[in-house]
C-alpha cells in the first residue's frame, strides 16, 4: 500500500477523487485548503483533492479551485490509477451506488454522506468493500458534526446496548422549537424554516420522518448489528402536530420532539420514528433549533449523550475530512481497516410490531360540552383495560366543542387503537382524537 503514498516537494500525499461538489462538497475542500498545514502536522501526509467532478462546474463556490482540476465524467475519478480515495456527495440512490460500486471494484475506499444510500443498499455495498479489502466510511451520514459513528464503533466497542433515542432531523427540531417558543403554527414555523434555508424546496423526507429512519437503520446496525429496512420501521412525521398539543404538552411538564427510537426488550427488536412526548427535565427536551442530539444507553459507559448541530456546510464537512484522515492513516501504516466489524446480537429474535408496543399515551379528544362525556370515554378506555393517569378539561364554553387532554398509563398500542376508534364512533366527540406516545427516556 505503500506506493499509494506520492511526494509533492517531500511531502507525502495521497490523491482523493470528489464526486459531488455542492454545499458540502465545496466545504471539504475549503477545509482541506485552509487547514491544510494544520492537518499535514497532525496526520505526516497531505490529502490532496486531485481531481473535482460535478454537473455544475461554472457556478462560483466559496473556495477557489484549479479549473484544471474539474471534470463532468465521474468515470475519470473512478478509473484514475493515481486516485485511491473516493468521496461521493451528490446523494440520492442513482447513479450514487453505481460509482461506489465501481470505485471499490476498483480497489478505492469510499467516504460518503448518503444516508438514504446506505440505509436501502448499505448491507451490500458494505459487503462488496469487504469481499475488495476496501472501507465505507460514512460520519456525516447520521450527526453530520457529530462524532457518533466513530463513537460507536471505537469508543463504545466493548459494549451492549439497549436502545437509542435521537433528534436527528434538523428541519423538524426547528420547525418543533418554534412552534414551541414562538407559540407559531405548523406552516408559520415551515414558513420561517424555508426563508433561513433550515428547510429544502421539497421538505416531505425531512417533516414526514423519512430522513430519521434513514439514520436511525444505520445507527440500529451499529449498535446491534442488525440490518433492519424501512419497511421494519413504524414512521409517523410531525405535520400533523398542534399548536394546542405543544402548549398543552407544555402545560403537563412534556416537550414534544420528532424522536427516532430503537429498544431492545427482552429478545425483541422496536424500531420506530414518531412526534413523541418527552419530560421537560430529560436532557433531550433543551435540544432545540437545528440541532440534533443522540442519547444511547449502554451496559457499560451507562446513559450518553451526543450533541451538536445536525446541519450545516462545515459541520457535515468536518466530518467528511475526519473520515479522510482515519482512511489515509491506514493507508500510511500499510494497513487495512475494514469499515465494520459488525457482530449481530443473536438474542434479537423478532422485531416488535408497533400494535405490541406498550407505552404510555398523550390524548386529546374534542367533544360537545354537557355532563357525561368524560365517563363515556373512561368507559371505552376500561373496556380494553386502559386506564387513566390524568386528565384535564380546558375552555369550557357551552355550546361548543372543548378539548380534554389526557394522560393514560401504559397500554398496547393495539388496544389504545381500537378504543379510539369506538369512542371516535360516539356522537360526543366533533373531530379526529389526538394521541402521541411518550417516552421516559
Amino acid at each position: 500500500m505503500g506506493s499509494k503514498l506520492e511526494r509533492k516537494g517531500g511531502v507525502k500525499k495521497i490523491n482523493v477523487g470528489l464526486i459531488g461538489f455542492g454545499n458540502i462538497g465545496s466545504g471539504v475542500v475549503k477545509i482541506l485548503s485552509d487547514r491544510k498545514n494544520l492537518l499535514s502536522n497532525k496526520i505526516g501526509l497531505d490529502i490532496n483533492i486531485k481531481k473535482i467532478c460535478d454537473k455544475d462546474i461554472s457556478s462560483k463556490r466559496n473556495v477557489l479551485v484549479d479549473k484544471s482540476i474539474f471534470t463532468k465524467e465521474a468515470k475519470e475519478i473512478i478509473n484514475d490509477p493515481r486516485i485511491y480515495i473516493i468521496v461521493e456527495l451528490i446523494g440520492g440512490i442513482h447513479p450514487a451506488k453505481e460509482y461506489i460500486t465501481e470505485a471499490l471494484k476498483k480497489g478505492k475506499s469510499v467516504v460518503t454522506a448518503n444516508k438514504a444510500l446506505l440505509a436501502q443498499d448499505g448491507r451490500e455495498l458494505f459487503a462488496l468493500a469487504q469481499d475488495r479489502g476496501k472501507s465505507i466510511y460514512f460520519e456525516a451520514s447520521v450527526g453530520a458534526g457529530i462524532p457518533i459513528i466513530k463513537s460507536l464503533r471505537e469508543g463504545l466497542v466493548a459494549n451492549k446496548f439497549s436502545s437509542i433515542f435521537g433528534i436527528v432531523n434538523g428541519t423538524s427540531n426547528f420547525i418543533l422549537s418554534r412552534m414551541s417558543d414562538n407559540n407559531c403554527t405548523f406552516n408559520d414555523a415551515l414558513s420561517e424554516a424555508r426563508k433561513r434555508g433550515f428547510a429544502e424546496k421539497d421538505h416531505t423526507l425531512d417533516i414526514e420522518g423519512i430522513d430519521s429512519a434513514h439514520k436511525l437503520i444505520l445507527l440500529t446496525y451499529l449498535c446491534f448489528g442488525r440490518f433492519v429496512s424501512l419497511d421494519d420501521i413504524f414512521i409517523e412525521g410531525i405535520s400533523q402536530v398542534s399548536l394546542a398539543d405543544i402548549n398543552y404538552a407544555a402545560e403537563l411538564g412534556f416537550e414534544i420532539k420528532l424522536l427516532a427510537i430503537t429498544k431492545k426488550e427482552s429478545d425483541e427488536l422496536e424500531v420506530r420514528v414518531h412526534p413523541t412526548l418527552i419530560p421537560k427535565m430529560h436532557l433531550l427536551s433543551s435540544v432545540s433549533g437545528i440541532f440534533n442530539a443522540i442519547y444511547v444507553s449502554s451496559d457499560l459507559a451507562g446513559n450518553l449523550l451526543f450533541y451538536g448541530p445536525g446541519a450545516g456546510q462545515l459541520s457535515a464537512a468536518s466530518a467528511v475530512v475526519s473520515d479522510l484522515v482515519d482512511l489515509t492513516q491506514g493507508i500510511k501504516a500499510g494497513m487495512f481497516r475494514p469499515t465494520l466489524n459488525i457482530v449481530e446480537d443473536k438474542s434479537i429474535k423478532k422485531l416488535r410490531r408497533i400494535s405490541e408496543i406498550e407505552s404510555r399515551y398523550y390524548i386529546r379528544f374534542m367533544t360537545v360540552d354537557k355532563p357525561g362525556v368524560l365517563a363515556k370515554i373512561a368507559g371505552v378506555l376500561a373496556k380494553f383495560g386502559i386506564s387513566i393517569a390524568l386528565v384535564t378539561q380546558k375552555e369550557r364554553k357551552k355550546a361548543q366543542v372543548v378539548p380534554i387532554v389526557m394522560i393514560i398509563h401504559e397500554a398496547k398500542e393495539k388496544d389504545l387503537r381500537s378504543a379510539l376508534d369506538m369512542i371516535g364512533r360516539l356522537n360526543i366527540i366533533k373531530q379526529e382524537s389526538v394521541a402521541i406516545r411518550i417516552e421516559e427516556v
